[in-house]
């Protein structure tokens, strides 16, 4: 996906209901993460919820999507008293869209995953800024700053 791509039109689940991602509206922050309730996701995930307010104070939709079930994500949030909104892409429709369904290798094991990667789009919905490979931490800092710069 590239700089100045408009927001795929893709359905994603959000608390058992389906969505069109482009309905969440615009400005709007899709993060993607392999697993809920893993080390890096569940940094990424509080660090993203302790700046919820922020950024809707700014008018910006934050979304994390995983393809985790909307269960997994009920869990998840419960367990960590998250506040940003998680969707769940079970069928990989969304990681598909955006380029971040991966081969990736673990200890000499090649095995297909989500790419940790993040997706800044413009009040207009054209994407402004994409992060991939995204180290977590400092990362929703990062993510703010870039948002409210547009």
């Amino acid at each position: 996906m590239d700089e100045g791509s408009m927001i795929p039109d893709v359905s994603l689940t959000i608390d058992d209901a389906v969505v069109s991602l482009a309905s969440l509206g615009a400005p709007l922050v899709v993060y993607f993460y392999p697993k809920d309730d893993t080390a890096g996701c569940t940094t990424e995930a509080k660090d993203f919820s302790a700046l919820s307010d922020a950024f809707a104070k700014a008018g910006i939709t934050v979304v994390g999507v995983s393809k985790d079930s909307a269960a997994s994500h009920a869990k998840f949030t419960a367990k960590h008293g998250l506040t940003v909104r998680l969707a769940s892409d079970v069928e990989g429709v969304a990681c598909e869209a955006f380029g971040v369904w991966v081969e990736k290798a673990m200890y000499g094991r090649k095995y297909m995953g989500i790419e940790r990667a993040t997706f800044l789009f413009g009040a207009d919905g054209t994407l402004a800024k994409a992060w991939h490979k995204v180290r977590v931490a400092g990362h929703a800092e990062a993510v703010l700053a870039a948002a409210k710069a547009l």
